[in-house]
Protein backbone atom coordinates (compact mmCIF):
# COMPACT_ATOMS: atom_id res chain seq x y z
CA UNK A 1 0.00 0.00 0.00
CA UNK A 2 1.18 3.66 -0.37
CA UNK A 3 3.39 5.39 2.30
CA UNK A 4 0.89 8.21 2.60
CA UNK A 5 -1.81 6.04 3.80
CA UNK A 6 0.85 5.34 7.10
CA UNK A 7 1.23 9.03 7.09
CA UNK A 8 -2.70 9.53 7.62
CA UNK A 9 -3.09 6.46 9.86
CA UNK A 10 0.08 8.19 12.09
CA UNK A 11 -1.89 11.97 11.75
CA UNK A 12 -5.16 10.18 13.28
CA UNK A 13 -3.65 8.49 15.81
CA UNK A 14 -2.14 11.92 16.83
CA UNK A 15 -5.75 13.52 17.28
CA UNK A 16 -6.46 10.97 20.13
CA UNK A 17 -4.92 12.87 23.27
CA UNK A 18 -3.55 16.04 21.78
CA UNK A 19 -4.87 18.35 23.58
CA UNK A 20 -5.50 17.09 26.87
CA UNK A 21 -1.45 16.17 26.94
CA UNK A 22 -1.06 19.91 25.41
CA UNK A 23 -3.10 21.32 28.24
CA UNK A 24 -1.22 19.06 31.30
CA UNK A 25 2.13 20.55 29.85
CA UNK A 26 1.00 24.40 29.47
CA UNK A 27 -0.01 24.57 32.98
CA UNK A 28 2.90 26.16 34.23
CA UNK A 29 2.13 28.88 32.05
CA UNK A 30 -1.46 29.45 32.85
CA UNK A 31 -1.62 28.89 36.69
CA UNK A 32 0.38 32.00 36.67
CA UNK A 33 -2.64 34.00 34.77
CA UNK A 34 -6.19 32.04 36.03
CA UNK A 35 -7.62 32.95 39.21
CA UNK A 36 -7.90 29.64 40.79
CA UNK A 37 -4.05 29.85 40.92
CA UNK A 38 -1.86 26.73 42.11
CA UNK A 39 -5.53 24.69 42.32
CA UNK A 40 -6.12 24.46 38.64
CA UNK A 41 -4.95 21.41 38.25
CA UNK A 42 -6.94 19.54 40.72
CA UNK A 43 -10.19 21.12 39.07
CA UNK A 44 -8.72 19.90 35.34
CA UNK A 45 -8.19 16.15 37.16
CA UNK A 46 -12.35 15.95 38.51
CA UNK A 47 -13.39 18.02 34.64
CA UNK A 48 -11.24 14.83 32.81
CA UNK A 49 -12.90 12.19 35.16
CA UNK A 50 -16.65 14.08 34.08
CA UNK A 51 -15.68 14.25 30.20
CA UNK A 52 -16.01 9.92 30.51
CA UNK A 53 -19.52 10.74 30.11
CA UNK A 54 -18.70 10.12 26.42
CA UNK A 55 -16.69 7.13 25.84
CA UNK A 56 -19.91 5.86 28.83
CA UNK A 57 -22.55 6.84 25.97
CA UNK A 58 -21.05 5.53 22.97
CA UNK A 59 -20.40 1.70 25.06
CA UNK A 60 -24.57 2.38 25.75
CA UNK A 61 -24.94 2.99 22.17
CA UNK A 62 -23.47 -0.33 21.34
CA UNK A 63 -25.42 -2.21 24.14
CA UNK A 64 -29.16 -1.60 23.79
CA UNK A 65 -28.45 -0.58 20.32
CA UNK A 66 -26.34 -2.60 18.63
CA UNK A 67 -24.97 -2.07 14.72
CA UNK A 68 -26.91 1.50 15.34
CA UNK A 69 -23.98 3.67 15.82
CA UNK A 70 -22.40 4.86 12.88
CA UNK A 71 -18.74 5.50 14.73
CA UNK A 72 -17.35 7.38 11.34
CA UNK A 73 -19.85 10.12 12.26
CA UNK A 74 -19.17 10.09 16.08
CA UNK A 75 -15.37 10.67 14.81
CA UNK A 76 -16.95 13.65 12.76
CA UNK A 77 -18.14 15.21 15.72
CA UNK A 78 -15.53 14.52 18.21
CA UNK A 79 -13.00 16.06 16.27
CA UNK A 80 -14.93 18.82 14.81
CA UNK A 81 -15.82 19.56 18.37
CA UNK A 82 -11.54 19.34 19.03
CA UNK A 83 -10.78 21.82 16.48
CA UNK A 84 -13.37 24.51 17.71
CA UNK A 85 -12.95 24.12 21.10
CA UNK A 86 -8.92 24.85 20.61
CA UNK A 87 -9.49 28.06 18.52
CA UNK A 88 -11.96 29.33 21.12
CA UNK A 89 -9.38 28.21 24.27
CA UNK A 90 -7.23 30.25 22.29
CA UNK A 91 -9.42 33.56 22.57
CA UNK A 92 -10.96 33.22 25.74
CA UNK A 93 -8.73 30.82 28.12
CA UNK A 94 -8.19 34.20 29.97
CA UNK A 95 -12.17 34.91 30.46
CA UNK A 96 -13.52 34.75 34.10
CA UNK A 97 -17.16 35.37 35.02
CA UNK A 98 -17.64 36.20 39.01
CA UNK A 99 -19.20 33.20 40.78
CA UNK A 100 -20.52 33.62 44.52
CA UNK A 101 -18.05 36.68 44.74
CA UNK A 102 -15.31 34.65 43.43
CA UNK A 103 -13.78 35.12 39.63
CA UNK A 104 -14.02 31.88 37.90
CA UNK A 105 -12.20 30.78 34.78
CA UNK A 106 -15.33 29.15 33.62
CA UNK A 107 -14.69 29.53 29.71
CA UNK A 108 -11.55 27.45 30.58
CA UNK A 109 -13.19 25.19 32.33
CA UNK A 110 -15.98 24.37 30.24
CA UNK A 111 -13.82 24.43 26.80
CA UNK A 112 -11.27 21.84 28.68
CA UNK A 113 -14.77 19.61 29.20
CA UNK A 114 -15.30 19.56 25.44
CA UNK A 115 -11.93 19.02 25.06
CA UNK A 116 -11.48 16.09 27.51
CA UNK A 117 -14.96 14.99 26.16
CA UNK A 118 -13.29 14.63 22.68
CA UNK A 119 -9.98 12.86 23.89
CA UNK A 120 -12.07 10.15 25.77
CA UNK A 121 -14.15 9.55 23.11
CA UNK A 122 -11.83 8.72 20.73
CA UNK A 123 -10.52 5.84 22.98
CA UNK A 124 -13.71 3.65 21.92
CA UNK A 125 -14.14 5.24 18.41
CA UNK A 126 -10.80 5.27 16.99
CA UNK A 127 -9.64 2.01 16.95
CA UNK A 128 -12.60 0.52 15.65
CA UNK A 129 -12.27 2.50 12.34
CA UNK A 130 -9.07 1.56 11.99
CA UNK A 131 -9.87 -1.91 12.11
CA UNK A 132 -11.30 -1.33 8.55
CA UNK A 133 -8.17 -1.14 7.35
CA UNK A 134 -5.16 -3.49 7.09
CA UNK A 135 -3.29 -4.56 10.34
CA UNK A 136 -0.02 -2.96 9.28
CA UNK A 137 -1.63 0.17 9.48
CA UNK A 138 -2.73 -0.16 13.15
CA UNK A 139 0.65 0.02 14.17
CA UNK A 140 1.47 3.18 12.37
CA UNK A 141 -2.09 3.85 14.31
CA UNK A 142 -0.40 3.73 17.70
CA UNK A 143 2.80 5.42 16.81
CA UNK A 144 0.29 8.56 16.44
CA UNK A 145 -1.17 7.88 19.52
CA UNK A 146 1.82 7.94 21.26
CA UNK A 147 3.19 10.92 19.68
CA UNK A 148 -0.04 12.35 21.02
CA UNK A 149 1.58 13.29 24.10
CA UNK A 150 5.22 13.39 22.90
CA UNK A 151 4.47 16.65 20.44
CA UNK A 152 3.40 18.71 22.78
CA UNK A 153 5.92 17.93 25.00
CA UNK A 154 8.68 18.82 22.60
CA UNK A 155 6.78 22.04 21.79
CA UNK A 156 6.69 23.21 25.60
CA UNK A 157 10.23 22.67 25.69
CA UNK A 158 10.58 24.65 22.75
CA UNK A 159 7.98 27.39 24.05
CA UNK A 160 10.06 27.91 27.68
CA UNK A 161 9.00 29.71 30.11
CA UNK A 162 9.35 33.27 31.42
CA UNK A 163 11.88 33.96 34.11
CA UNK A 164 10.71 35.79 37.26
CA UNK A 165 11.78 39.01 38.78
CA UNK A 166 10.54 40.71 41.58
CA UNK A 167 9.46 44.23 41.16
CA UNK A 168 8.32 47.34 43.63
CA UNK A 169 4.80 48.34 42.68
CA UNK A 170 3.34 51.67 44.06
CA UNK A 171 -0.27 51.65 45.53
CA UNK A 172 -2.04 54.65 45.88
CA UNK A 173 -4.66 54.76 48.22
CA UNK A 174 -8.06 55.73 46.76
CA UNK A 175 -9.59 57.73 49.44
CA UNK A 176 -9.14 61.29 46.91
CA UNK A 177 -9.91 63.43 50.12
CA UNK A 178 -7.53 62.15 52.20
CA UNK A 179 -4.54 60.43 49.97
CA UNK A 180 -2.10 59.17 51.92
CA UNK A 181 1.56 58.53 50.95
CA UNK A 182 1.74 55.37 47.74
CA UNK A 183 2.31 51.63 49.50
CA UNK A 184 5.27 50.17 47.47
CA UNK A 185 4.93 46.65 47.92
CA UNK A 186 6.92 43.87 46.29
CA UNK A 187 5.28 41.61 43.12
CA UNK A 188 6.35 38.43 41.01
CA UNK A 189 6.19 39.40 37.38
CA UNK A 190 7.17 36.99 34.60
CA UNK A 191 8.68 37.26 31.48
CA UNK A 192 6.90 35.98 28.40
CA UNK A 193 7.86 33.00 26.90
CA UNK A 194 9.62 32.14 23.36
CA UNK A 195 5.91 31.86 22.31
CA UNK A 196 2.55 32.68 24.04
CA UNK A 197 -0.19 30.31 25.21
CA UNK A 198 -2.46 31.41 22.24
CA UNK A 199 0.11 30.29 19.76
CA UNK A 200 0.33 27.12 21.95
CA UNK A 201 -3.46 26.62 21.71
CA UNK A 202 -3.73 27.56 18.22
CA UNK A 203 -0.60 24.42 17.46
CA UNK A 204 -3.11 22.23 19.16
CA UNK A 205 -6.22 23.60 17.11
CA UNK A 206 -3.88 22.95 14.10
CA UNK A 207 -2.80 19.25 15.12
CA UNK A 208 -6.35 17.99 15.84
CA UNK A 209 -7.34 20.08 12.27
CA UNK A 210 -4.80 17.42 10.88
CA UNK A 211 -6.28 14.64 12.63
CA UNK A 212 -9.67 15.03 11.36
CA UNK A 213 -8.41 15.88 7.52
CA UNK A 214 -6.85 12.65 7.55
CA UNK A 215 -9.64 10.94 8.63
CA UNK A 216 -11.53 12.48 6.65
CA UNK A 217 -9.42 10.92 3.41
CA UNK A 218 -9.00 7.11 5.21
CA UNK A 219 -12.57 7.42 5.35
CA UNK A 220 -13.33 8.36 2.32
CA UNK A 221 -10.99 5.93 0.30
CA UNK A 222 -12.12 2.86 -1.96
CA UNK A 223 -12.02 -0.02 -0.24
CA UNK A 224 -10.56 -1.44 -3.17
CA UNK A 225 -8.24 -3.47 -1.14
CA UNK A 226 -8.32 -6.60 0.92
CA UNK A 227 -8.56 -6.50 4.44
CA UNK A 228 -6.39 -8.24 6.59
CA UNK A 229 -6.94 -11.38 8.42
CA UNK A 230 -4.02 -11.28 10.49
CA UNK A 231 -3.92 -11.37 14.11
CA UNK A 232 -4.49 -7.07 14.89
CA UNK A 233 -2.86 -7.12 18.21
CA UNK A 234 0.28 -8.88 18.42
CA UNK A 235 2.44 -8.65 21.67
CA UNK A 236 3.87 -5.34 20.38
CA UNK A 237 -0.16 -3.81 19.76
CA UNK A 238 -1.47 -5.26 22.51
CA UNK A 239 1.60 -2.75 24.28
CA UNK A 240 0.62 -0.27 22.75
CA UNK A 241 -3.22 -0.92 22.79
CA UNK A 242 -2.84 -0.54 26.32
CA UNK A 243 -0.48 2.37 26.65
CA UNK A 244 -4.00 4.26 25.92
CA UNK A 245 -7.38 3.22 26.77
CA UNK A 246 -7.05 -0.54 27.63
CA UNK A 247 -9.74 -1.41 24.58
CA UNK A 248 -10.81 -5.23 24.31
CA UNK A 249 -9.21 -7.91 22.34
CA UNK A 250 -10.01 -7.67 18.53
CA UNK A 251 -11.72 -10.09 17.04
CA UNK A 252 -10.94 -11.07 13.31
CA UNK A 253 -12.10 -14.39 11.73
CA UNK A 254 -8.57 -16.28 11.77
CA UNK A 255 -6.92 -17.57 8.19
CA UNK A 256 -7.84 -20.29 7.00
CA UNK A 257 -5.93 -23.56 8.37
CA UNK A 258 -6.21 -27.35 7.78
CA UNK A 259 -8.11 -28.88 10.63
CA UNK A 260 -4.87 -30.12 12.51
CA UNK A 261 -2.93 -26.65 12.17
CA UNK A 262 -6.27 -25.14 13.77
CA UNK A 263 -6.42 -27.68 16.30
CA UNK A 264 -2.60 -27.37 16.97
CA UNK A 265 -2.84 -23.83 17.10
CA UNK A 266 -5.64 -23.79 19.69
CA UNK A 267 -3.78 -26.18 22.19
CA UNK A 268 -0.54 -23.50 21.90
CA UNK A 269 -2.87 -20.81 23.09
CA UNK A 270 -3.84 -23.15 25.71
CA UNK A 271 -0.95 -23.91 26.62
CA UNK A 272 0.22 -19.74 26.94
CA UNK A 273 -2.64 -18.59 28.55
CA UNK A 274 -1.45 -17.52 32.16
CA UNK A 275 -2.73 -18.94 34.84
CA UNK A 276 -2.82 -16.57 38.29
CA UNK A 277 -4.13 -17.17 41.80
CA UNK A 278 -6.82 -15.23 43.11
CA UNK A 279 -4.25 -13.63 45.23
CA UNK A 280 -2.30 -12.38 42.12
CA UNK A 281 -5.11 -11.34 40.81
CA UNK A 282 -6.19 -9.57 43.60
CA UNK A 283 -2.77 -8.12 43.49
CA UNK A 284 -2.64 -7.36 39.49
CA UNK A 285 -6.13 -5.73 40.00
CA UNK A 286 -4.81 -3.68 43.22
CA UNK A 287 -1.60 -2.28 40.87
CA UNK A 288 -4.09 -1.22 38.27
CA UNK A 289 -6.33 0.47 40.89
CA UNK A 290 -3.52 2.26 42.62
CA UNK A 291 -1.51 3.61 39.86
CA UNK A 292 -4.05 4.81 38.05
CA UNK A 293 -5.18 6.60 41.16
CA UNK A 294 -2.18 7.91 41.33
CA UNK A 295 -0.97 9.26 38.14
CA UNK A 296 -4.44 10.09 36.97
CA UNK A 297 -6.00 11.66 40.23
CA UNK A 298 -3.62 11.54 43.02
CA UNK A 299 -0.30 13.40 42.19
CA UNK A 300 -1.52 15.70 39.20
CA UNK A 301 -3.48 17.39 41.61
CA UNK A 302 -0.70 18.41 43.31
CA UNK A 303 1.90 18.84 41.05
CA UNK A 304 1.65 22.70 41.24
CA UNK A 305 2.36 22.68 45.05
CA UNK A 306 5.33 20.57 44.92
CA UNK A 307 7.27 22.24 41.82
CA UNK A 308 6.02 26.09 41.65
CA UNK A 309 8.05 26.31 44.91
CA UNK A 310 11.30 25.26 43.41
CA UNK A 311 10.14 28.17 40.33
CA UNK A 312 8.64 28.07 37.43
CA UNK A 313 11.58 26.63 35.26
CA UNK A 314 11.42 23.50 37.32
CA UNK A 315 7.37 23.19 37.12
CA UNK A 316 7.86 23.71 33.29
CA UNK A 317 10.40 21.04 32.54
CA UNK A 318 8.37 18.69 35.59
CA UNK A 319 5.41 18.94 33.13
CA UNK A 320 6.86 18.77 29.79
CA UNK A 321 9.39 15.89 30.74
CA UNK A 322 7.05 13.80 32.76
CA UNK A 323 4.46 13.89 29.29
CA UNK A 324 7.24 12.45 26.97
CA UNK A 325 7.91 10.00 29.73
CA UNK A 326 4.91 8.39 29.37
CA UNK A 327 5.44 7.39 25.02
CA UNK A 328 9.05 6.65 26.08
CA UNK A 329 7.99 3.96 28.63
CA UNK A 330 5.53 2.75 26.22
CA UNK A 331 7.99 2.46 23.59
CA UNK A 332 10.13 0.78 26.40
CA UNK A 333 7.47 -1.72 27.19
CA UNK A 334 6.66 -2.38 23.25
CA UNK A 335 10.33 -3.92 22.98
CA UNK A 336 11.65 -5.12 26.59
CA UNK A 337 7.96 -6.58 27.93
CA UNK A 338 8.36 -8.11 31.34
CA UNK A 339 5.97 -9.88 32.83
CA UNK A 340 6.85 -11.02 36.85
CA UNK A 341 4.55 -9.66 39.12
CA UNK A 342 7.83 -9.42 41.46
CA UNK A 343 9.45 -7.00 38.80
CA UNK A 344 5.99 -4.56 38.56
CA UNK A 345 5.53 -4.75 42.40
CA UNK A 346 9.16 -3.34 42.71
CA UNK A 347 9.01 -0.78 40.12
CA UNK A 348 5.60 0.04 41.79
CA UNK A 349 7.20 0.70 44.86
CA UNK A 350 9.69 2.47 43.54
CA UNK A 351 7.39 4.60 41.74
CA UNK A 352 5.28 5.37 44.93
CA UNK A 353 8.61 6.12 46.47
CA UNK A 354 9.30 8.89 43.75
CA UNK A 355 5.45 9.87 44.28
CA UNK A 356 5.66 9.69 47.48
CA UNK A 357 8.44 12.42 47.72
CA UNK A 358 6.25 14.72 44.94
CA UNK A 359 3.58 14.27 47.45
CA UNK A 360 5.54 15.44 50.83
CA UNK A 361 6.92 18.41 48.74
CA UNK A 362 3.61 19.71 48.31
CA UNK A 363 2.57 19.22 52.05
CA UNK A 364 5.63 21.31 53.04
CA UNK A 365 4.84 24.04 49.97
CA UNK A 366 5.87 26.69 50.42
CA UNK A 367 8.47 25.67 51.93
CA UNK A 368 9.75 22.27 50.83
CA UNK A 369 13.27 20.48 51.11
CA UNK A 370 16.59 22.12 49.34
CA UNK A 371 14.50 25.21 47.73
CA UNK A 372 16.09 27.77 45.81
CA UNK A 373 19.32 24.96 45.30
CA UNK A 374 20.33 23.56 42.12
CA UNK A 375 20.06 20.34 43.59
CA UNK A 376 16.56 20.50 44.73
CA UNK A 377 15.45 21.80 41.41
CA UNK A 378 17.14 18.70 40.01
CA UNK A 379 15.26 16.59 42.38
CA UNK A 380 12.06 17.26 41.96
CA UNK A 381 11.87 17.24 37.89
CA UNK A 382 13.54 13.83 38.13
CA UNK A 383 11.23 12.57 40.52
CA UNK A 384 8.16 13.30 38.73
CA UNK A 385 9.73 11.78 35.57
CA UNK A 386 10.56 8.20 37.30
CA UNK A 387 7.00 8.55 38.55
CA UNK A 388 5.51 8.87 35.62
CA UNK A 389 7.68 6.52 33.63
CA UNK A 390 7.97 3.69 35.95
CA UNK A 391 4.15 3.36 36.94
CA UNK A 392 3.40 3.96 33.21
CA UNK A 393 5.70 1.11 32.31
CA UNK A 394 3.38 -1.02 35.03
CA UNK A 395 0.39 0.10 34.06
CA UNK A 396 1.40 -0.82 30.10
CA UNK A 397 2.29 -4.74 31.51
CA UNK A 398 -0.41 -5.13 33.81
CA UNK A 399 -2.77 -4.60 30.40
CA UNK A 400 -0.82 -6.78 28.53
CA UNK A 401 -1.29 -9.82 30.81
CA UNK A 402 -4.79 -9.23 31.65
CA UNK A 403 -5.35 -8.96 28.17
CA UNK A 404 -3.75 -12.39 27.32
CA UNK A 405 -6.23 -13.96 30.42
CA UNK A 406 -9.44 -12.97 28.63
CA UNK A 407 -11.73 -10.33 27.48
CA UNK A 408 -14.03 -9.82 30.75
CA UNK A 409 -10.30 -9.65 32.87
CA UNK A 410 -9.48 -6.55 30.41
CA UNK A 411 -12.90 -4.98 30.89
CA UNK A 412 -12.37 -5.35 34.74
CA UNK A 413 -9.25 -3.62 34.36
CA UNK A 414 -11.01 -0.92 32.42
CA UNK A 415 -13.42 -0.20 35.90
CA UNK A 416 -10.36 -0.22 37.81
CA UNK A 417 -8.65 1.85 35.58
CA UNK A 418 -11.70 4.52 35.62
CA UNK A 419 -12.50 3.92 39.27
CA UNK A 420 -8.53 4.12 41.03
CA UNK A 421 -8.75 7.57 38.77
CA UNK A 422 -11.99 9.21 39.55
CA UNK A 423 -11.40 7.88 43.30
CA UNK A 424 -7.87 10.08 43.40
CA UNK A 425 -9.37 12.69 41.54
CA UNK A 426 -12.07 13.16 44.04
CA UNK A 427 -10.09 12.40 47.40
CA UNK A 428 -8.01 15.10 46.29
CA UNK A 429 -10.28 17.86 45.30
CA UNK A 430 -11.89 18.51 48.80
CA UNK A 431 -8.34 18.69 50.18
CA UNK A 432 -6.94 21.03 48.04
CA UNK A 433 -9.77 23.46 47.39
CA UNK A 434 -12.24 23.13 50.70
CA UNK A 435 -9.63 22.28 53.15
CA UNK A 436 -6.59 23.93 51.65
CA UNK A 437 -4.00 21.41 53.02
CA UNK A 438 -1.98 22.30 50.31
CA UNK A 439 -0.11 25.96 50.63
CA UNK A 440 0.73 28.26 47.72
CA UNK A 441 3.18 30.82 47.72
CA UNK A 442 4.76 33.79 46.11
CA UNK A 443 8.69 33.75 45.41
CA UNK A 444 9.49 37.41 46.18
CA UNK A 445 7.15 37.58 49.60
CA UNK A 446 7.58 33.65 50.66
CA UNK A 447 10.32 33.69 54.07
CA UNK A 448 11.26 30.20 54.61
CA UNK A 449 12.87 29.58 58.12
CA UNK A 450 16.17 27.53 57.90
Amino acid sequence: MPLYIHALACAFGLGSWVSINGLWVELPLIVNVLSEGWDLPSYLTVIIQLANLGPLLVTLAHKFCPGRLREHLVIYAVLSIGVVACVLLAVFWKNTTVILGQPRSTAFFILTFFLALVDCTSSVTFLPFMMQLPAKYITTYFIGEGLSGLVPGLVALAQGVGMSKCVNVSHVSDNLTEPGPPIFIVETQYLPPNFSTEIFFSFLAVMTAISLGSFIILNRMPRTFELSTENLVPDSDAVATVCRGLEGPVDLNPKTNSPEEEEKMRSTVLLSKPLHSGYQLAFIYFMVLWVNGATNGLLPSVQTFSCMPYGNIAYHLSAALSAVANPVACIIAMFYPKRSLVFLGILCLLGSVFGGYNMAMAAMSPCPLLQDTPLGNAIIVLSWVFFTGLLSYVKVMVGVILRDRSHSALVWCGAAVQAGSLLGSVIMFPLVNIYHLFQSGDACNTICSL
